[in-house]
């Protein structure tokens, strides 16, 4: 019998968050890394009865609140999908910033308070509106982002040639038009977009080695970002993310959007402090906005500044009866 576990439910632009806030076990001292190794090696069956169903479903995204190892960090944390564990999710800092402030696991300030949280890829600063007592709107500034590898081509069965970027925002992500797929947002389906993502990021990860400048464990490739070719300066540009095991972000994208500016950035298209809007597949929006120009290793990179709201959605405690044959969780697509 497991301890029961307790979560709150949050969504950002729709994309979902549960937060766990009771019933893992202590983990081990140790990096972030080191961390998220040994949640995956010795604590996935959690992951899976919290993400799959009865408890959760296919798409459902998941945060841990971890020990932080980083000097000034105010919390820590690992996030969780359909398939494993991830190294940055910008919908979940935007929530976790907003939970934060209003949990009181920092010190509330107006008319703005900072929120420093640790995550796998390295320090992200949050910073979240406060008005009368009442946390709002929430920023981050991103970890260094780049471009990886730019004008790329391949050849995609079922699709024909198809011309890509590969840009890093925390999590690696290859770039597309959908308009090469014959798509079109508004009038394709959702899994129209999910089934030609994933054909590109399947053939990729066979395909393209990675290099991060600071860890191996961060050269992977998360998945594929499909655009409807915009800037995103007059009016919103439109993309959805489709990541780990096809999973899709209801959101734009917090991390994608990152990867996105530092790719229109790289080529010259978006200078530092120009907002741009981005839209996901169901509407809703982010802002971003290249903040500064660094180096990541021997990259060109920048920070970038993601802007949203999150809401809550639920409070709950899961609990795992003896005799439930189905207790651990399964998926059926």
């Amino acid at each position: 019998m497991i301890e029961p576990l307790r979560v709150v439910d949050m969504h950002t632009g729709g994309e979902p968050l549960r937060i766990v806030t009771a019933g893992y076990p202590p983990l081990p001292t140790g990096t972030i890394l080191e961390k998220r190794a040994f949640v995956r090696d010795n604590l996935d069956h959690l992951r899976k009865l919290l993400m799959f169903e009865p408890r959760g479903h296919f798409d459902m995204y998941g945060a841990l609140l971890v020990e932080p190892d980083l000097p000034g960090a105010d919390l820590a944390v690992l996030f969780m999908h359909n398939e494993g564990y991830s190294t940055m999710c910008g919908h979940a800092i935007i929530a976790l910033g907003r939970y934060a402030v209003d949990e009181g696991l920092v010190e509330k300030q107006e008319p703005f308070t900072t929120v420093n949280i640790e995550c796998p890829c390295g320090m992200v600063v949050a910073s979240v509106e406060v008005k009368n007592g009442r946390a709002g709107a929430v920023s981050f500034e991103s970890v260094p982002a780049f471009l990886f590898a730019s004008d790329q081509r391949i050849e995609l069965e079922g699709f024909g040639e198809i011309s890509f970027d590969i840009a890093y925002g925390g999590a690696f992500y290859a770039l597309a038009d959908c308009r090469q797929f014959g798509l079109e947002f508004g009038r394709d389906p959702a899994h129209a977009f999910t089934r030609a993502a994933t054909a590109l990021t399947e053939r990729l990860k066979t395909e393209i080695p990675l290099r991060h400048p600071h860890h191996d464990d961060l050269a992977f490739l998360y998945g594929s970002i499909l655009t409807d070719g915009g800037e995103g300066k007059t009016a919103p540009t439109r993309n959805v993310c489709v990541f780990a095991d096809s999973q899709v972000d209801r959101s734009p994208t917090g991390s994608g959007v990152t990867a996105r500016l530092a790719a229109m950035h790289a080529r010259g298209e978006v200078g530092c402090g120009e907002p741009r809007k981005f839209e996901g597949i169901i509407g809703s929006r982010f802002e971003g906005r290249v903040e500064k120009q660094v180096k990541a290793g021997t990259f060109d990179a920048v920070t970038v500044r993601v802007s949203g709201r999150a809401f809550y959605s639920g409070r709950a405690e899961f609990i795992v009866e003896e005799d439930d044959p189905l207790s651990g969780g399964f998926l059926v697509r």
